[in-house]
Parts: C-alpha cells; structure tokens; sequence
C-alpha cells in the first residue's frame, strides 16, 4: 500500500501501527504531488488524497486527515490545522498562536479528529479516530510533530511528552489506524 503524505511523522507512526502491512511512502513510489485539501472535511480531503494517488499509481493507498478542533473556538482550525497561518508557517508559529488565541477564553477542550481512508479502485474504507483533550498553556516536549507540543491529555501530559509507543496507544491516529485495520480484516 501506497501512504500518501510527504509527512515522515505520519509515514513513521503508520508504518509503526499498521506494522503487517507493507506500506510506501510516496517518495519510495517515486510519486511527487501534494494534494490540494480543499475539502471541508477531514474524510472528504482524505477521500481526495486516496482517489489521486490511487489515479497515479494504480495501486491501494491510504490516505489521512487530521487536525486540531478548538471548542472554544468553533471547530478552529479543523481541515486547516496546518494551513491557517499559510503553508510557510512552522509548527512553533501555528502553535504559539493558538495557544495566545485560547488564553482569551475560559474553556480550554479541544480534540483530536483523524480519519485515515483506505481506496483500492474500488472501494473506500474509513478509519476514524477522536481524543479529548485540551490546549496546554505552553508548548511542552520533544516527541512528535504539528500540535503535538500543546494537545494535552486527561494525564496532564501533551502528545509531545508520551514517548513514541505511548503515542501509537493513545493518539487519533492510531485509533483510526486501528479501526481500519479492523475493517480491512473483515473484507
């Protein structure tokens, strides 16, 4: 299977849930593209994802969305958690401004929403993982990429302080990861 994201965070936590499976980055594939999200779901833009790497390659793909979703402020950033301050903003930036943007309200919830969709020509497969949680009041550690650094769990832990294998336990990633897994067995 073809994983199609440039991401080698995502590739690294996949291949590490979804470890009986042989998966390819795109890179591996000598498939250059990046799709353009521009749907106004996370399954939708994992949908599109799958349907143009599968068009190229001709092979199963799965395909990810995920972000960030801030009660407090409507759902922000969702579909755009990486993009809302532009495609050259870094994690740090992104992250700094949220959590100057959720200092200014009382509630603090946020989740984690990830669908992971796998499309063989044929048909589509559907993963998805939701956590709780809330957004830190500063950015705390080393291990992870994106909002990892300011998602903290009901532990008191961000995503950014579990170590890789507490991660791959807990994450929406890997809850989707697993629900597909399950899914793709049952066919």
């Amino acid at each position: 299977m073809i994983l199609a994201t440039n991401n080698k965070g995502k590739l690294k936590e996949i291949k590490e849930i979804l470890n009986e499976y042989a998966i390819y980055s795109l890179s591996e594939k000598d498939i250059s593209i990046d799709v353009e999200e521009d749907k106004d779901t996370f399954v939708g833009n994992a949908m599109k994802k799958a349907f143009e790497i599968y068009e190229m390659a001709h092979e199963e793909v799965i395909a990810d969305d995920s972000g960030l979703c801030i009660m407090a402020l409507n759902g922000f950033p969702g579909v755009m958690t990486h993009r809302f301050l532009g495609e050259d903003a870094t994690d740090e930036e992104r992250n700094e401004y949220l959590i100057k943007e959720v200092d200014k309200q009382e509630d603090r919830s946020a989740q984690v929403v990830c669908n992971l969709v796998f499309y063989d020509g044929k048909e589509y497969i559907i993963g998805e993982g939701i956590i709780e949680g809330q957004i830190s009041r500063n950015r705390r550690g080393e291990n992870g990429f994106g909002f990892d650094e300011i998602f903290e769990l009901s532990n008191g832990k961000t995503l950014a302080e579990l170590t890789p294998e507490e991660k791959n336990e807990v994450s929406a990633r890997a809850l989707a990861a697993k629900q597909l897994k399950k899914k793709l067995e049952l066919r």
